[in-house]
């Protein structure tokens, strides 16, 4: 049963043991965490960006790689799914492979990525791309935070809305981005640059011979969202198959749909010109690569549906952002107001108000400082954001490692110790490129410290993690024995752990 605490906090009206139960289903759970990939802004931005910032060509196939990798990553993160469902994820499976205080740094790290960086770069996004439309084609001139604080309040409204209900808005999205792209790329490979197919694009020597690290640090940033199915766990239905399933079919899907979008730019363009055409033209490449071929009105739709294809990874980033929340307030790391539930909706209330404040005042320091929305705000914010998820990924792996090698916590040599390790030697090694070309993916002056100011944000917030986590340990012992039980936390297993924390027996 519940303890007195939990029992106390709910008599109050706003803070559960869970949130609601058996609402999403495999295609809901995987609109959600598509939605948060942004495939039409990734393949209008991101592969052009790669192209543009690596000089590579070998981008489509870096695509391909990183799908592989995180194909790796996913056995082992599924597998902790079905036996611990947690709106955490991450910072319930470190915290349960690697131990509490491990687990809430990486609980701060997530908060870091997700929050003030993926999510604030994009609504910054959002109001430059918005801007430019409208200006464009409605005729209508307002600067670019007008339209990012539109963004901001319709997510603010939808955060605290039915799961179901919101995966509809983000299911409709997301399949009219994904047509756009399909046709987009179809008739660019329909009329291929000097009437002649090429896969030069996806030959592994241009990956391998010219920014190699780059380009697979770009191309796992595309990727940024798909792991959010274990987060939404004990809202779908039969947790346990659900969310496996909706991961790799979102990962499959992802990797595809990016490989194939990539690989058409670059041959209509010219596999010697894509890299020259996408540093002149930037996301409209996409666009302009089709437009000699299809009405103009399809165009226009297809740029209004890149607005789109941002406010869906802008909700999607607020609904895992308050879920994240939800489980460290639910469990006493965080105050326990910020794990308030709507009574009716039974969404995570508190995490998802608290995201909307840390917005609306980021908003405003882009104003008054007078930051580039779309270069320090947009770029550096989702690339930096991205660059969170991978260590988490990394760590996360190592945590299933350690997790299944104890004997209580039996599974499969290939889901519990094989592919979680290949995942690890495969993440971590994509962490160093990643850091060791910051300076080129931040586009700043190696010498200038930029981007390790930039970079230093994640250890900044892991070490103060743990030291908030050794804190709680020895101010408030029976807080931390709970961290990483979730849901699932009773009077017995927290008196249980607590004993066995004073012991040593568990970290």
């Amino acid at each position: 049963m519940p303890d007195a605490r939990t029992r106390r906090s709910s008599s109050r009206g706003g803070v559960a043991a869970a949130l609601a139960k058996s609402r999403l289903g495999v295609a809901a759970l995987v609109f959600s965490v598509m939605a948060a990939a942004a495939p039409l802004t990734v393949v209008a931005g991101g592969a052009t960006a790669g192209f543009q910032v690596t000089g590579s060509t070998g981008i489509p196939l870096a695509y391909v790689v990183v799908a592989v990798i995180l194909g790796l990553f996913a056995v082992g993160y599924v597998a902790m799914s079905r036996r611990i469902v947690n709106a955490g994820a991450f910072y319930t499976y470190i915290s349960r492979g690697l131990g509490k205080p491990a687990g809430v740094g990486g609980a701060l790290t997530a908060l870091a990525a997700y929050g003030p960086l993926m999510q604030v770069g994009l609504l910054c996004g959002f109001g430059v791309v918005a801007e430019d439309f409208m200006t464009t084609h409605v005729g209508l001139t307002m600067p670019w935070w007008i339209w990012a604080y539109a963004a901001w309040a319709l997510a603010a409204v939808l955060g605290v809305t039915r799961i179901d209900l919101l995966g509809v808005v983000l299911s409709v999205l997301l399949v009219a981005e994904i047509c756009v792209a399909v046709v987009l790329a179809v008739v660019q490979v329909r009329h291929p640059s000097g009437g002649r197919l090429s896969v030069t694009t996806l030959s592994p020597s241009n990956l391998l011979t010219t920014g190699l690290g780059a380009a697979l640090a770009t191309a796992i940033a595309g990727f940024v969202g798909f792991e959010g199915t274990a987060v939404f766990g004990e809202e779908a239905k039969d947790p346990r198959r659900t969310v496996a399933r909706a991961t790799f079919i979102a990962v499959t899907l992802i990797g595809g749909l990016y490989a194939f979008c990539a690989w058409a730019m670059s041959v209509a363009a010219g596999p010697d010109q894509i890299v020259d055409r996408a540093t002149g033209e930037g996301s409209e490449l996409i666009f302009n690569l089709a437009a000699p071929h299809l009405p103009p009105a399809v165009i226009t739709v297809g740029q209004f549906l890149l607005l789109s294809s941002i406010f869906a990874a802008i909700l999607a980033f607020q609904n895992t952002q308050a879920r994240i929340v939800f489980a460290l307030a639910r469990e006493g790391v965080l105050p326990a107001l910020l794990g308030r539930v709507g009574k009716r909706s039974k969404a995570p209330v508190g995490g998802s108000i608290t995201q909307t404040v840390l917005a609306f005042f980021a908003i405003i320091a882009f104003v008054l400082t007078g930051w580039d929305p779309f270069t320090k705000g947009f770029f550096w914010l989702t690339v930096l954001g991205g660059i969170g998820v991978l260590l988490l990924m990394t760590i996360t792996s190592s945590a299933v490692v350690a997790f299944f090698s104890r004997r209580d916590n039996p599974a499969g040599v290939w889901e519990g110790r094989v592919a979680p390790a290949l995942a690890f030697a495969a993440l971590a090694g994509v962490c160093y490129v990643t850091v060791d070309n910051g300076a080129a993916l931040f586009g700043v002056d190696p010498t200038s410290g930029t981007q390790w100011w930039l970079l230093g944000v994640y250890p900044a917030v892991f070490i103060a993690g743990v030291v908030w986590a050794l804190i709680l340990r020895s101010a408030k012992p029976e807080v931390y024995a709970r961290i990483g039980l979730g849901a699932h936390s009773n009077v017995a297993e927290v008196e249980s752990t607590a004993r066995h924390s004073t012991t040593g027996g568990v970290r």
